[in-house]
């Protein structure tokens, strides 16, 4: 057994208590995924899970971090210094964490998470995701990453890990280290499902 794999089956068995968001600084072309980011926004907040995202208050996540405020949620935000003025920093945030690189974001906003739930956004999503994915490969966390697709938002990135394994340069057991569901209903109640993952060193990533 891959020792990822081996990782999930001796992770913490307590409920998530807390999630990191990876989405777009800009809103995108589909008013679907404006919709997608306020309501799990508001679902969140209405399960009592605690929102952790990039800190701006523009785009996809501006909209998370307001529908989420709105509805009575707890909410941290972790920006890099360089990006507070590039993505806004969200004001109204009572919890508003500034690093000094972008891997001190990644790293932190891992510290911070139980699971990790990806919604449409641009290449800055798709790292965060995939390093995220990496951290697991390599058997550093086994935390739930769950893809939330959005109108079909999650089709490229799905194509391009798959286009990886079929090349020969990524494992196939790399598709069992994320999940894919049908927008924010099956997301949220996933959430409410799945146990928190071993969180691992943070200081080894």
């Amino acid at each position: 057994m891959a020792e990822s794999q081996t990782l999930r089956h001796m992770g913490s068995m307590s409920r998530i208590q807390a999630v990191a968001v990876f989405c777009g600084s800009r809103t995108g072309r589909n008013p679907a995924w404006r919709a997608a980011a306020r309501a799990l926004g508001e679902g969140l907040a209405a399960s009592g899970l605690h929102l952790v995202y990039g800190g701006g208050r523009i785009g996809l996540m501006g909209e998370i971090a307001d529908a989420a405020l709105a509805a009575g949620g707890a909410v941290t935000g972790v920006i890099p210094d360089f990006l507070m003025r590039r993505e806004v920093a969200h004001a109204g945030l009572a919890a508003l964490e500034v690093t000094g690189s972008m891997h001190a974001r990644k790293q932190r906003m891992f510290e911070l998470a139980d699971a990790f739930v990806m919604l449409p956004g641009g290449i800055g999503t798709y790292d965060e995701t995939v390093e995220i994915l990496t951290w697991g490969q390599l058997g550093l966390h086994a935390k739930p990453v769950l893809i939330c697709d959005v109108a079909g938002s999650a089709r490229a990135f799905v194509a391009a890990i798959d286009a990886a394994i079929e090349a020969d340069f990524t494992p196939p057991g790399v598709r069992a280290l994320f999940e894919v569901l049908p927008g924010v209903p099956a997301v949220l109640d996933r959430l409410a499902r799945v146990s928190g993952g071993a969180g691992g060193d943070a200081a080894r990533l």
